[in-house]
């Protein structure tokens, strides 16, 4: 990672948003909806601490934390209510790109080991107070982690000073994330801190309520010479072919599922825009302005991906898009069918996405004679019991020269997998967002 990182905070009580430590007056976004503005408006992570107190609100937050994981496209680190190493596994199994460990308590040092043994220090952060802590954790800290939060921040000099001569400059350099979370600091301040100090990133502060204008921070912090993940083209206005309007279409797409959802045009002002922003802006010829999506609407494009086609005369863009894309109010601008021949869909994401949503869609109707409730009915040990057959099939199907009997046996295994995944809660999402953190 070659930028510095900005990373707003969310601090939950009782699977609520509160805006500090200690405090208990509620935040009025709910977690995930701020988690998924702080996503979309440029955050780089987010740091969401688990204040519960007891075991009941700890089961609350990390509900609450598996759907931030779910919500978002940036890592999430998880923090607070660490006693042992099953509670590093309930964040890591939430979705968290790190689980932290508070060095503030010294079980919480010697449990680096183990869990940075069984998870990778890549997936291990720690939260300390002050340089004493991180002493008492020298050796944990040097074999097992890979990010340091400071909290509060008042000691960011010697613990940059310590990170410095422990890990990035010795004999054997270590490469340590250090950042300091803020409680109450404005973005210029932000700014004048990350070009002070040998930190990885800042976190908190004004990052916490001013997401809107995270961007804006991003561009102030490159003028001073910082390196921030910013939007950028590698292609310039010049370089398109334009219409005789003197503009280029765009095409949008959902990032996730590919479908097409609007057609719009650009003139170099939404171009320039849209990539300063990261929000999709386009020229509005028959009201003859720029026209932000979303700004009447609330129904905003946040930029995953432009590509300029072979010809540099059309833009697809993908994006994440807030509810609906089309004026009508529907999800696409492109639902009035004109023809179609019949055709089976073998797209991986589709079918599979398709048969998961109407296992659940289905789930508790036609009792008498569907295959899959009479498995909900039966309850999970049955369930268990069928895969533990197919998965026997495939393994003696492996054994055989002709590989259909293979394809049938696995197809078979998978369909009841997923209605074991639909039984307990667990998406695609969920599981191709772990096979990428691996």
């Amino acid at each position: 990672m070659n930028y510095k990182q900005i990373i707003p905070c969310i601090y939950l009580k009782n699977g609520e948003a509160v805006e500090w430590f200690g405090c208990t007056e509620r935040i009025t976004e709910s977690a995930v909806n701020l988690a998924i503005n702080y996503s979309n408006y440029g955050a780089d992570a987010i740091i969401v601490f688990d204040l519960s107190e007891d075991s009941d609100e700890h089961a609350v937050n990390i509900t609450v934390i598996r759907s931030i994981c779910r919500a978002v496209d940036v890592p999430v680190i998880g923090a607070g209510h660490v006693e042992k190493l099953s509670d590093i596994k309930r964040f890591i199994y939430a979705g968290c790109a790190k689980a932290c460990l508070n060095y503030a308590k010294a079980n919480n040092i010697a449990l680096t080991d183990e869990a940075g043994k069984r998870f990778g220090r890549d997936h291990i952060a720690v939260c300390i107070e002050n340089v004493d802590q991180l002493n008492a954790g020298i050796n944990q800290v040097k074999n097992y982690v890979s990010e340091i939060i400071l909290i509060p921040e008042f000691n960011l000099r010697e613990c940059a000073d310590w990170v410095m001569i422990n890990c990035t400059r010795n004999a054997h350099p270590i490469k340590i994330d250090l950042i300091p979370v803020f409680r109450n600091k404005t973005f210029h301040d932000l700014a004048a801190d990350l070009r002070k100090f040998e930190i990885s990133g800042i976190a908190g502060g004004d990052l916490n309520t001013n997401y809107r204008d995270f961007m804006s921070l991003k561009r102030q912090c490159n003028g001073l010479g910082i390196p921030m993940n910013t939007l950028s083209s590698k292609l310039s206005w010049s370089d398109f072919k334009l219409n005789s309007d003197g503009m280029i279409p765009v095409i949008v797409q959902d990032y996730k599922t590919d479908d097409v959802l609007m057609m719009a045009y650009m003139n170099q002002e939404a171009f320039e825009t849209t990539v300063m922003t990261g929000i999709m802006t386009y020229w509005s010829r028959s009201r003859n302005e720029l026209w932000i999506k979303g700004d009447t609407s609330g129904h905003y494009q946040f930029v995953k991906s432009l590509t300029a086609d072979c010809d540099n005369d059309t833009i697809l863009a993908k994006v994440y898009q807030v509810g609906a894309a089309c004026h009508t109010g529907r999800r696409s601008c492109f639902f009035n069918e004109m023809a179609k021949r019949p055709y089976e869909e073998t797209n991986p994401v589709k079918v599979f996405t398709e048969v998961y949503q109407n296992i659940s869609n289905n789930r508790g109707k036609q009792k008498d004679s569907s295959y899959t409730n009479y498995l909900f009915d039966k309850g999970v040990d049955k369930l268990l019991k069928k895969l533990g057959e197919e998965c026997t099939e495939i393994i003696v199907a492996a054994k055989n020269p002709d590989p259909e009997e293979l394809k049938y046996s696995i197809a078979d295994w998978l369909y009841h997998a997923m209605i074991l995944m639909v039984e307990k809660g667990v998406t695609w999402e969920d599981i191709t967002k772990e096979i990428g953190h691996r």
